[in-house]
């Protein structure tokens, strides 16, 4: 089993980029995922590294080599992320939490599934086709969905996001998956640095007209260009699914034992100094305080709906 990925992060026009990327893998399963840092929350970079982290760590201790459940482990990962990050904000007596978005994918026994909360976004392009695109948690996309248009003078901001990661709430969390990969199967996770400046049908046509090693950094040099001096940061993570076939800049996950693990998510430079990397008793606590407030909820629903 072989897959090409390619990955890219730009500046922009912010003073810094908040945004992080990255993948690891096992013989038989692999973890993608792009995180965008929240300006205007304190260590939005601190916030993307941690979620990535978290869930780097829990894929390393729970593939082995496969995922017994990936839609589970997405779920909660992610939560487990966001606790994490409330966490952290707590410790350190800041007075806002670090925030974040995250799209997530597993590539397991020919299949995919993915999670995300917040805007950044998968593509998954098939035979020239946007075959699924992930839906963002924003108040312009909830417009969209419910069919109402902008009056004259209207605009709906796409900044404006209803859920994330660190905020006090319970994030909202999509998923989708399981979808089975075909030769050729592209699929794409980006920040909104990339989809804002660039529409959607010349993401698709420039992912499907080349190879990804000339397609994703054409069309971050075009957000670039399109966002200006002020352009966000651009981040995008895009992969290749060719089976047991040879894509472009293979990765061959056979190359490694059963046991083995491999990752290009590290702690960022300069951020080696903070408490980032996740100890196997924290995600056990994180697990089970997870499940708990799972039964809780559960068992609360059942109670309402015995008196109705």
């Amino acid at each position: 089993m072989k897959f090409g990925v390619y990955q890219i992060s730009r500046r922009g026009g912010r003073e810094k980029n908040e945004d992080r990327m990255g993948y690891c893998y096992t013989r038989e399963a692999g973890l993608f995922a792009v995180a965008d840092g929240m300006g205007g929350h304190p260590e939005g970079e601190v916030a993307s590294q941690m979620v990535l982290q978290t869930l780097a760590a829990m894929f390393q201790r729970d593939a082995r080599p496969t995922l017994a459940d990936p839609a589970q482990f997405l779920h909660d990962g992610v939560l487990i992320a966001h606790q994490l990050l409330l966490r952290y904000g707590a410790d350190k007596g800041l007075s806002d939490t670090p925030r974040t978005t995250v799209v997530a994918a597993v590539v397991q026994a020919g299949q995919a599934w993915w999670v995300h909360c917040g805007d950044s976004r998968l593509y998954l392009v098939r035979g020239g086709q946007l075959l699924a695109r992930t839906r963002d948690h924003s108040y312009s996309e909830l417009q969209e969905a419910l069919g109402r248009v902008e009056r004259a003078g209207e605009r709906f901001n796409r900044n404006v996001l209803f859920t994330c990661l660190g905020s006090p709430g319970r994030p909202m969390v999509d998923q989708s998956g399981p979808l089975s990969l075909e030769a050729g199967d592209r699929l794409m996770m980006c920040s909104d640095g990339l989809w804002g400046n660039v529409a959607d049908d010349r993401l698709v046509s420039l992912l499907a007209a080349r190879g990804i090693s000339e397609a994703v950094p054409d069309m971050v040099e075009l957000a670039l260009r399109h966002g200006g001096e002020r352009c966000d940061n651009v981040t995008a993570l895009a992969v290749e699914w060719e089976g047991d076939a040879e894509p472009e800049q293979a990765v061959s996950m056979r190359d490694l034992d059963g046991s083995s693990f491999a990752s290009t998510i590290q702690a960022a430079a300069g951020e080696q100094d903070l408490r980032l990397e996740m100890d196997e008793e924290e995600i056990e606590r994180s697990v089970r305080e997870i499940q708990e407030a799972i039964r809780q909820s559960r068992a609360l629903r059942k109670n309402n709906e015995s008196k109705s």
